[in-house]
């Protein structure tokens, strides 16, 4: 029985609501079978409220054809796991644990857009060339303010990704805020599948890596792997990109650090009891000396900061941009028998050098601010350039020194 722990990347996230590519996702695991009955008890949860609540409803409630069971089941659930008080821990009914299981796989049927969020509404941050977003004239900068008639303010990565994903071919209205003007827009979902990482030539032959979220390691592990022996030749140095890279599995998040580090810890976990779990770098990297630089920022969460946290502290890498997000906890999915999902939080993490970064997050070596989001570099479209990407050209900078 596969009981793999993975790290969610909280309420920020830029998320490519393809739904990811920036990754909403999705640091989740997916175990084959996890059964929701084989847990000792421990604590004292009362639920004699709850069931004379239920025998209540189904005794006296004056519309019982009305009454669907399973949602009712459902929302008994949901408000278990809220009760938690957990922003990372979360119920998911079979249709939305489905549409995540395909979120793994980096297979997804939405509008092809990133998405960063706070505590306000979601900020577009790029579209995907050729998407359905891009064709409706969807830009950079633009809020989304409702979806449907939900209003969006202050929703999670998961939430947007509910909202916005639906089957091919069907349609989603939402409201947009640009530059103070509000306006309405529908647009017509599509089957859409990113790679979660791209790369690029830049600079003076420095190899520029993009990696949008930690997919599965066929998904992220391989394709990283693929991008090193092609691009490294010839190269003087790496720009690892993570800004706005919400996480993900956090056995690729070790596949990540073992391309740069030689040997060694890559994190620790630490389960309630407080025991230790140590993991260690897989070995053969492909670039364990050259010339390294990690771009972080608000929304670089999770497994991102795991890696970043880990070449910093390994001191293999020097960090350019601003405070990450600071989520060292770990998330797990136990499915329930139908269908639906308990993504639980059931350890912490920590650096090889025994820190957590739990709501405090890494602070990089050199902290340079970004005038506005849409100033990144946008690997899809090297063309454009990186003028403004005072990030990246800091980074640059330190590979030239």
């Amino acid at each position: 029985m596969n009981r793999r722990a993975a790290l969610r990347g909280g309420a920020i996230v830029a998320i490519l609501v393809v739904t990811f590519a920036a990754g909403v996702f999705v640091d989740q695991a997916f175990p084959e079978y996890v059964p929701y009955f084989g847990h000792r008890s421990v604590g004292k949860v009362d639920l004699t409220e709850l069931q004379h609540a239920v025998r209540i409803v189904q005794a006296d409630y004056v519309d019982t054809s009305k009454v669907d069971p399973a949602k009712l089941s459902h929302s008994t659930v949901q408000g278990l796991i809220n009760g938690l008080g957990d922003p990372f821990s979360a119920y998911f009914d079979p249709t939305q644990y489905q549409k995540l299981q395909q979120s793994y796989k980096g297979l997804y049927s939405g509008i092809g857009i990133y998405l960063s969020f706070t505590t306000s509404y979601p900020v577009i941050t790029g579209t995907l060339p050729g998407s359905p977003a891009a064709a409706a004239g969807l830009q950079a900068g633009d809020q989304i303010v409702k979806v449907g008639d939900k209003d969006m303010k202050g929703v999670t990565s998961d939430q947007a990704t509910t909202l916005i994903q639906g089957p091919d071919g069907t349609k989603v209205t939402m409201e947009i805020s640009r530059a103070g003007q509000t306006f309405s827009v529908t647009i017509t979902r599509a089957e859409i599948h990113v790679p979660t990482v791209r790369s690029a030539e830049i600079g003076n032959q420095v190899l520029y890596v993009r990696i949008y979220q930690f997919g599965t390691q066929t998904e992220t592990s391989t394709a990283l792997a693929s991008t090193l022996s092609t691009g490294l030749p010839g190269k003087t140095g790496v720009v690892l990109d993570l800004r706005g890279d919400p996480g993900g599995f956090i056995a690729t998040a070790t596949d990540v650090i073992s391309e740069f580090v030689a040997s060694g810890e890559t994190y620790e976990l630490r389960d309630r009891s407080g025991t230790v779990e140590r993991n260690q770098v897989n070995g053969h990297p492909k670039a364990p000396t050259i010339p390294l630089v990690v771009l972080v920022d608000a929304n670089s969460a999770s497994a991102s900061e795991i890696v970043a946290g880990s070449l910093q502290v390994h001191h293999r890498a020097k960090l350019v941009g601003t405070v990450t997000y600071g989520k060292g906890s770990v998330q797990q999915d136990f499915p329930l028998e139908d269908g639906s999902d308990i993504h639980l939080t059931v350890k912490r993490w920590y650096l090889p050098n025994g820190v957590t970064i739990d709501h405090k997050g890494l602070t990089p070596d050199v902290t340079v601010t970004l005038a506005n989001p849409t100033d990144a570099f946008d690997v899809t479209s090297p063309s454009l350039g990186y003028a403004k990407d005072t990030q990246l050209n800091a980074a640059l900078a330190l590979l030239a020194g």
